[in-house]
């Protein structure tokens, strides 16, 4: 197709890492996570992408993605990412598709920049020399001291704001939700924002009742109170508390996007299931279009670049589990110390890379 620099091989393999002991939120508990990490090979250079995703995510890569981008030329993304949405029409476009879609998209930018010689931010345009960070953990499994030491700990680092679950067991545990509200605002003091997060725990009459409690601790974000399959509960929340209502971090197709800005104060969008950098800086433009910040989910170090190329980014999930993934299998990763990230401007791509030795041991597929 391409006499320039076409997409030779696409691989795809999955870890699965232990967590360091069980962890839960509202509606969900884990021991392990498993990240599907994705290299594309063209011309002198490789990208590296991924997304944290089961690992059926591989053969679909390997499988079905890569026959649609191999031989078209690695600088064209947004060409080669149609080839997918389209190729994957009857296999389905949102879910683990899209998550696939989103780490081969991610390394095809970052190979298009390793072979221009351009860090990723500034072949996709720089908006921000910095991207601000909060600090993410909290689990409903964590109580008292595991719980001030992590959330103390960010805050000694300098990180200004700071997330704990809630909503335990579908909401079943409301008099604890709130108690931990409190524990955490005394650890971290009354100058560090404080954002909880329900993963869609609560009903909506349960969610407000509890959204009102939470201006007690002066809660700035209250981060999915009820399902996101919920619009219209999202809507109802967001009318009745003082802290910004937000929700996003399961898009994966623009009309999602387009469906559930209306129905929060900051949207959010995570570049390893919504379609890669393209479709976020997308979703980025639909939000400001309704006068909306977003905000990244997760995958702090595969997101930087591309939230400092976001003129209405509101900030960057410094997630506990990701953070420790990403340091332990990679090279390059981001230092969060001071509450902001600084991509690394003196390396092409996003300068991250896998080491194999120490990821060899966590493999699945």
């Amino acid at each position: 197709m391409t006499d320039g620099y076409p997409v030779r091989a696409v691989d795809a393999a999955a870890y699965t890492v232990p967590t360091g002991a069980p962890e839960a939120d509202g509606t969900l508990a884990w021991n392990s996570t498993t990240i599907v990490v994705v290299e594309v090979s063209a011309g002198p250079v490789t990208g590296l992408g991924w997304t944290y995703a089961h690992a059926a995510c591989v053969p679909l890569i390997t499988g079905t993605l890569a026959g649609l981008v191999c031989d078209r030329d690695v600088r064209d993304v947004p060409a080669a990412w149609e080839a997918m949405r389209t190729g994957v029409r009857n296999l389905g476009r949102v879910g683990l598709v899209s998550y696939a879609l989103s780490a081969v998209e991610t390394a095809m930018w970052d190979a298009a920049a390793r072979l221009v010689e351009l860090p990723l931010v500034r072949l996709l345009g720089r908006a921000r020399d910095t991207v601000p960070v909060y600090g993410s953990g909290g689990f409903t499994t964590d109580d008292g001291e595991r719980l001030a030491e992590q959330l103390a700990g960010w805050v000694a680092d300098g990180i200004p704001r700071v997330k704990i679950k809630i909503g335990e067991s579908f909401g079943r545990c409301e008099a604890r939700d709130l108690r931990r509200v409190g524990a955490a605002r005394a650890a971290v003091g009354p100058d560090t924002e404080l954002y909880v997060d329900a993963n869609g725990g609560y009903q909506p009459a349960q969610a407000i009742r509890v959204g009102r409690q939470l201006s007690t601790w002066d809660v700035r974000w209250f981060e999915e109170p009820v399902t996101s399959d919920d619009p219209a509960g999202l809507r109802q929340v967001r009318d009745a508390v003082d802290a910004d209502v937000t929700a996003g971090e399961y898009g994966t197709d623009l009309p999602y996007f387009a469906r559930m800005v209306d129905c929060v104060d900051c949207l959010q969008v995570d570049a390893t299931r919504c379609g890669g950098y393209a479709e976020w800086l997308r979703a980025a433009a639909l939000a400001a279009a309704r006068g909306r910040d977003v905000s990244g989910h997760c995958a702090p170090n595969l997101t930087a670049h591309v939230a400092a190329a976001t003129p209405n980014l509101r900030h960057l999930e410094w997630f506990a589990d990701h953070d420790r993934i990403e340091r332990l299998l990679f090279d390059g990763v981001l230092d969060p110390t001071g509450g902001v990230l600084r991509p690394d401007l003196t390396v092409p791509g996003h300068g991250l890379s896998l080491r194999r030795a120490d990821a060899e041991p966590y493999r699945v597929a």
